[in-house]
C-alpha cells in the first residue's frame, strides 16, 4: 500500500524570471528614485508592477512545490498584517496609512527571490525554515524603524526606532537647562535670554467667549480698508504683500569671495512656521512636547525673549508635528493661528494673551489632514484666517467674530488681500477653486472652478490678471490665469489660459517682468504670462522655497536640503549664480530677509546670516 503524494517530485527551480523581476523591481523602486527624486512615485507605481511579476513568477513559472508557493505568499500576508500592529505610529500613519505596504511589500518579494537563490540546494526541511525566518526578519525590520517625515517627492526619513527625534533632544536640553541660547561667540547674549512665559489656555475653554483684552491696549490700528503698512519689517508670511518680494535691497552676489556670515544659529521645536520681524524682534511658532508655542526671539542674537504656549498638539506622520502657519504682527499685537484651530492675538512686547479664540469651533471645521495652515491677515479692523476653505474674520480688538465666508471645500491657501477694478478684495484658494469676497463683511464678490487641493497663494500679475494653483495628491496639477472684471451685471472671472508648464504644489512661485518663476516639482521653471509657455526648466533644489529680489533680477532660493542658491531671474535660461549650506535637515519654512538680515529655519533648528550689500 503506497502514500498518496500532495506535492509533485522536487524540481529545480526556475530562478532567472524572478532573478530578472527583482533586480528590474530593486532598479525601479529603490535605486533610481535616490538617484532621480523627482521619479519617486513613478517609483512606487513602477515597484508595484515589479512585485506583481515576482508574485506570477512564483505561483506560475518557479518549479517550486505548491506548498512553498502557497505557504510563502500566505505567510507574507500573516507576518505583515502582524507587523502592522507593533509598528512605529510615524510608520503607521506615513502616507494616509499606506507607508508600511509600501515599503514592505517590495522588501518581502525581494527577500522572496534571495532566500529562493540562497537555499536552492537546501533540504526541505531547512529550506522551508530558513523561508519563515526570511520572511519574519523582513516584517520585522520595520518594527525597529520611524519615520521624520516624507520628502516633497514622497521618500521617507526612516531611523532607528529608539533614536530621538530632534525634539525630543530640544526637550532635553530645556529640561536639563542646558538648552543654547546662542551659538555665536561675537555677539553678546541677549538681556532677555531667559524668556518669559505666558499662560497656556485650555482650547477647551476658549471656543465660546475671548479671553478680556489685556489691561493695556495696543495702539488703534493705522491700517487703512485696502490694508496698508503698519510699521512691520516683515509682517508675516511671505512679507507685507504675501507675494515674496523684496523690494529695495541689492546683496553681493558672488559667493565665493564674500559668502553669507552666521551671526547665531539655534535649535528650535518642530514646525513649518516661517517668520514674522519687527524691529529687533522675530515671531514664529513651534511645536514643544504638549504645548503649541508661539515663541519670539531677539533678531540680534538668536536668543529668546517670551514663549506663549497653548496645551494642544499636532501630528501627523508625513510633515511631522507642530503648527504650519506663520504669526502676523500688525500695531503692536501678534496673531497667530495654530494648526489645530486656536487663534490668538498677544502683545507683541511680552507675549500677553490680549483674547484667544478656536476658530475651528467657531467655523465648525474638523482639523484638516495636514492641519489648520492659514497664516493670519489683518485688514483694517478685522484679523481673517482660513479654516480649511472657508474664511473667518474676527474684531482685531476684542476676539469677537464679524462674519464668516462661504463655506467651501479643504486648502490649505491663506487669505490674501488684493485690489481689483479699484475694489478691495479677500481672495482665497481652496478645494473649489478661487474665491473672492468683500473685507467688511464676506460678502463673496467672485469665484471661479478649479477643484484640487490648493495649498499656495494666488498672484497677481502687472497687467491687472490672478495666477491661481492647485494639486491633487500626486503633487502640483498646474497654474491658470483669470481675467476679472467688474461690469454693469457684476463680477466675472474667466480662465485665460491653463499651464503644466509650472506645477507648483506647496513652494513659492514669484511674479516678475511678465514672468512666474517657481517649483515645478522639485525642479525650477519660468512661464511666459502671456500664454502660459514653459521658457526654460533647470536646478534641482527638492521641494523648496524661493524669495525674489527685483532690484537685481535674482531668486533667493532655499533648498529642501537646506543649501541657499542664487539664481538669475531671467526669461531666457537658467543660471545658477553661487550656492552655500547653510541648516541641516529637511527646509520647507519659507526664507526671510530684512535688510541684511536673512533667517531660515526648519523643524529643528533656525539660522540668522548677514549678506553683504552689494558693490557699488
Amino acid at each position: 500500500m503506497t502514500t498518496a503524494q500532495t506535492d509533485e517530485p522536487r524540481k529545480p527551480l526556475r530562478l532567472w524570471p524572478g532573478v530578472v523581476a527583482a533586480v528590474l523591481l530593486l532598479l525601479v523602486r529603490f535605486v533610481i528614485p535616490i538617484v532621480v527624486p523627482e521619479t519617486m512615485m513613478f517609483g512606487v507605481m513602477g515597484g508595484l508592477v515589479g512585485v506583481l511579476a515576482v508574485v506570477v513568477w512564483w505561483l506560475f513559472f518557479s518549479r517550486a512545490l505548491w506548498s512553498e508557493r502557497v505557504g510563502a505568499i500566505v505567510l507574507m500576508i500573516v507576518a505583515a498584517f502582524a507587523t502592522s500592529r507593533i509598528i512605529h505610529k510615524s510608520i503607521a500613519g506615513g502616507m494616509m496609512g499606506m507607508m508600511f505596504p509600501i515599503y514592505a511589500i517590495p522588501v518581502l518579494s525581494l527577500a522572496l527571490v534571495a532566500w529562493a537563490v540562497a537555499s536552492r540546494r537546501l533540504a526541505d526541511a531547512p529550506r522551508r525554515a530558513s523561508m519563515v525566518a526570511t520572511i519574519l526578519l523582513a516584517c520585522g525590520v520595520f518594527t525597529l524603524l520611524r519615520t521624520g517625515g516624507i520628502t516633497g517627492e514622497g521618500d521617507s526619513d526612516f531611523h532607528w526606532r529608539w533614536t530621538p527625534t530632534p525634539e525630543q533632544r530640544l526637550l532635553a536640553q530645556a529640561q536639563a537647562g542646558t538648552e543654547k541660547e546662542t551659538e555665536s561667540a561675537a555677539i553678546p547674549p541677549s538681556p532677555a535670554a531667559a524668556p518669559v512665559e505666558t499662560p497656556r489656555p485650555n482650547p477647551t475653554n476658549i471656543s465660546d467667549q475671548p479671553t478680556a483684552p489685556a489691561a493695556k491696549s495696543p495702539e488703534k490700528s493705522r491700517a487703512d480698508p485696502a490694508g496698508a503698512k503698519t510699521g512691520a519689517d516683515w509682517s508675516g508670511f511671505r512679507g507685507p504683500e504675501r507675494d515674496g518680494i523684496i523690494r529695495g535691497v541689492r546683496i553681493e552676489t558672488d559667493w565665493s569671495r564674500s559668502k553669507p556670515v552666521e551671526l547665531w544659529r539655534r535649535p528650535i521645536g518642530p514646525g513649518w512656521s516661517s517668520f514674522a520681524v519687527h524691529g529687533n524682534l522675530i515671531y514664529t511658532q513651534e511645536q514643544r512636547g504638549d504645548d503649541e508655542v508661539v515663541s519670539c526671539y531677539n533678531l540680534t542674537t538668536g536668543a529668546p525673549v517670551w514663549r506663549h504656549r497653548d496645551a494642544v498638539r499636532f501630528y501627523e506622520s508625513n510633515g511631522g508635528a507642530g503648527p504650519r502657519g506663520t504669526p502676523t504682527v500688525s500695531n503692536g499685537r501678534v496673531y497667530a493661528f495654530g494648526a489645530t484651530g486656536i487663534l490668538n492675538a498677544l502683545d507683541a512686547r511680552d507675549g500677553a494673551v490680549v483674547w484667544s479664540r478656536n476658530a475651528a469651533s467657531d467655523t465648525h471645521t474638523k482639523i484638516p489632514g495636514w492641519g489648520f495652515a492659514s497664516s493670519p491677515l489683518v485688514v483694517g479692523d478685522v484679523v481673517i484666517v482660513a479654516t480649511a476653505g472657508m474664511l473667518a474674520a474676527y474684531d482685531v480688538a476684542t476676539g469677537h467674530p464679524r462674519w464668516q465666508g462661504p463655506a467651501g471645500r479643504g486648502g490649505y491657501s491663506s487669505p490674501q488681500l488684493a485690489t481689483i477694478d479699484g475694489v478691495a478684495q479677500i481672495l482665497l484658494l481652496n478645494g473649489e477653486g478661487a474665491i473672492s469676497v468683500a473685507p467688511a463683511d464676506g460678502t463673496l464678490l467672485w469665484k471661479h472652478e478649479w477643484p484640487g487641493v490648493p495649498i499656495l497663494q494666488p498672484a497677481r500679475t502687472s497687467d491687472g490678471g490672478v495666477l491661481i494653483t492647485t494639486g491633487d495628491m500626486g503633487g502640483g496639477v498646474g497654474m491658470r490665469r483669470l481675467a476679472v472684471a467688474h461690469g454693469p451685471t457684476g463680477w466675472t472671472a474667466e480662465e485665460r489660459w491653463t499651464s503644466s508648464g509650472l506645477k507648483p504644489y506647496f513652494n513659492d512661485f514669484v511674479v516678475h517682468k511678465g514672468h512666474a518663476f517657481g517649483f515645478d516639482g522639485s525642479i525650477l521653471a519660468c512661464i511666459d504670462l502671456t500664454d502660459g509657455k514653459r521658457k526654460w526648466k533647470g536646478g534641482r533644489y527638492g521641494h523648496g522655497q524661493l524669495i525674489m529680489l527685483p532690484d537685481q533680477d535674482l531668486l533667493l532660493v532655499l533648498s529642501e536640503e537646506g543649501e541657499l542658491a542664487l539664481v538669475a531671474a531671467a526669461s531666457d535660461q537658467f543660471t545658477e549664480l553661487a550656492r552655500f549650506p547653510a541648516i541641516e535637515g529637511k527646509t520647507w519654512n519659507h526664507p526671510v530677509l530684512v535688510g541684511d538680515v536673512l533667517l531660515v529655519r526648519n523643524g529643528q533648528e533656525m539660522v540668522a546670516f548677514r549678506l553683504s550689500p552689494a558693490r557699488r
